[in-house]
């Protein structure tokens, strides 16, 4: 899939204004646009990706006049070597977002071991690949990137969370609560459920973990058998009744604790019944425990 930007999409995606794109374009020959029949600009995946490169530099205090004379495997191997050092947030979002839109493995984990070596698991995937994540939704939104591409990151996240997962020892907990994570039918983003399962399982909880999709007649069986003091999930996908879902959950278990997160739960309006709560970040998860 060959995806086709116009420079509006480009200052988008770059946080370069396209007047600027334009004398870089005309002055340096950074950008060179195809045209369609009808004469009018458009710009490639490779271009997309050279000028992820270009603004990374740039942004590091690069001439344009010196990145101009690189050619764009060397304008690569420069970001590689900055990304290798300690470098802010945003530098870090955008390499991962580098590594996913050139399918490239080797930054994405130079970025991500980095990040676990020096400040922890955690910080790294609520102050580096949630903010990533988010990037993402904006990229699906313009139609920048394609399926594979997500998949490939995506997967190489839930990598992370598996590993983490299963490393997990977890401490005595006198006050150990027993959680069900689930996402509902036809929900298949599990990223954020995932990473809620290693903080519950590293703060010493039994955590029973459902995953995608998982029909409500299935949570009610493993509800009756385990007998949890909690159910977790996460609205992601569109649901044209999301009131009507949560007072169905709160109905169906009504002596069991729900917690719910969520892009599809903002601005509900409706009040939640009274075993049902709402929550955004993974730290407002545990102090709701």
């Amino acid at each position: 899939m060959n995806c086709r930007f116009s420079i509006k999409d480009l200052e988008k995606l770059s946080g370069i204004k396209a007047h600027t794109l334009r004398i870089w374009e005309q002055r340096y020959g950074i950008l060179k646009p195809e045209r369609t029949d009808t004469n009018i600009r458009w710009y490639c995946n490779d271009k997309l990706k050279h000028l992820l490169n270009v603004t990374f530099l740039y942004e590091h205090g690069y001439k344009i006049s010196k990145i101009a004379l690189l050619q764009p495997s060397e304008v690569s191997e420069e970001v590689n070597k900055i990304v290798d050092k300690e470098i802010n947030v945003c530098d870090q979002v955008r390499g991962l977002v580098l590594s996913m839109v050139e399918l490239e493995e080797e930054r994405f984990e130079r970025i991500i071991s980095n990040n676990i070596s020096n400040h922890g698991f955690s910080y790294t995937i609520e102050k580096i690949v949630y903010p990533f994540l988010s990037k993402i939704g904006v990229m699906w939104q313009t139609g920048s990137i394609n399926p594979a591409q997500e998949h490939f990151i995506s997967n190489l996240i839930r990598q992370k969370l598996i590993v983490a997962i299963d490393g997990v020892v977890a401490p005595e907990n006198k006050n150990a609560q027993k959680f069900v994570l689930f996402l509902p039918d036809g929900e298949l983003h599990e990223l954020s459920l995932l990473y809620f399962n290693y903080l519950l399982k590293s703060k010493g909880h039994s955590v029973i973990y459902l995953g995608q999709s998982v029909p409500l007649n299935d949570l009610q069986k493993v509800v009756e058998i385990r007998h949890p003091a909690f159910i977790v999930s996460i609205f992601t996908h569109i649901i044209e009744d999301v009131a009507g879902l949560i007072q169905t959950l709160a109905n169906t278990f009504p002596k069991t604790n729900i917690l719910l997160s969520g892009c599809q739960l903002k601005g509900l309006e409706s009040p939640c019944p009274g075993n049902v709560k709402l929550f955004g970040c993974p730290q407002d998860l545990l102090e709701l425990v």
